[in-house]
């Protein structure tokens, strides 16, 4: 899953780029716009926490939090699936 949210960061096109806010305020924005509340998320090492928000009609977006409460929107597309399969062993294809 990580793989896939790494390819997504840069393979997507970022059509929110520069946009940030106070993260309360973007995902209110999320769900009334786009239908979209959290699917995935998970920390880096330098405290921000990433996130990825979908909607039933496949619409998704990736953003980034920073400790300060900042909220940045990274990027989005259409066709999002999720998978409740396991992540592949080390060293196997997933």
């Amino acid at each position: 899953m990580i793989r896939a949210i790494a390819l997504a960061l840069i393979c997507a096109t970022p059509a929110h780029a520069n946009q940030c806010g106070k993260r309360d305020t973007v995902i209110i924005q999320l769900a009334e716009k786009y239908g979209e509340s959290r699917q995935v998320a998970g920390l880096a090492q330098n405290g921000a926490m990433m996130e990825v928000f979908a909607a039933a009609s496949g619409s998704w977006t990736i953003t980034v939090t920073t400790a300060d409460g900042q909220m940045c929107l990274v990027a989005s597309g259409q066709a999002y699936e999720a998978h409740n399969s396991p992540p592949a062993p080390l060293g196997v294809p997933g």
